[in-house]
């Protein structure tokens, strides 16, 4: 399979940190790729990227995760912005960051992860449901911090920890969809990593990527 390119005319990121950096902070979506196979989640970053989105994380439950990055990254190049998520050990770490990951996501908080990740000069965001956790996580080095879940905490809950702690970059991940995109956003976060909601199981299963190419588009006018 051969990933096309959109004909679009995109504004261009540096891969370095900073750039990666900026990229997430200006596009505020990261579409999430966890499905059961390699070809459906190479067919899904497709999909997504026709839509609009330019940010994708392949989550390390996708079988032969580092081969999918490998690919894409090779037939793509700096055309997305490519991480790998439930990188939740050092092991796994090492190994995306080979495969060609420009950032590093896990739902938990490892500090070899955020150690390893920025001493190979890529962005690191470690997932935290508590203040505790999320000043740990930011103090140990990481570029931002994944809210998770946010559905399970909610808006209000967000713009209550905005209050002590505004110098923190967050990315709410959990439920989010086209619905709650724009409000999760006025809640103070800087970014939305948009998974479930977005790759449906059931879309995956039919093989309907146009529909997943439509709500992408739906997302993306939801927060514009």
């Amino acid at each position: 399979m051969q990933l096309g390119k959109s004909n679009v005319k995109e504004k261009k990121y540096s891969m370095d940190k900073q750039g990666v950096m900026g990229m997430i902070l200006n596009e505020k979506i990261v579409a999430i790729v966890r499905v059961d196979d390699a070809l459906s989640a190479m067919k899904a970053v497709e999909a997504i990227y026709k839509g609009g989105i330019r940010i994708i994380e392949i989550t390390w439950t996708v079988p032969k995760a580092d081969e999918v990055i490998s690919r894409i990254k090779r037939e793509m190049g700096d055309d997305i912005l490519l991480g790998a998520g439930t990188v939740i050990d050092s092991d796994l770490c090492h190994r995306a960051l080979e495969a060609g990951a420009e950032f590093i996501v896990s739902p938990n908080v490892n500090y070899d992860v955020i150690r390893l990740t920025g001493e190979a000069g890529k962005v690191v965001i470690p997932g935290a449901m508590t203040p505790t956790e999320i000043v740990n996580a930011w103090q140990a080095g990481s570029d931002m911090v994944k809210l998770f879940p946010a559905d399970l905490l909610g808006i209000p809950y967000i713009k209550t920890i905005r209050g002590p702690l505004p110098q923190i970059p967050l990315m709410a991940t959990g439920g989010i969809s086209a619905d709650n995109a724009r409000d999760f956003l006025a809640s103070g976060v800087q970014a939305l990593g948009v998974g479930g909601k977005l790759v449906d199981k059931k879309l995956i299963a039919s093989g309907d990527w146009d529909q997943l190419t439509r709500n992408t588009e739906e997302l993306l006018y939801a927060i514009r």
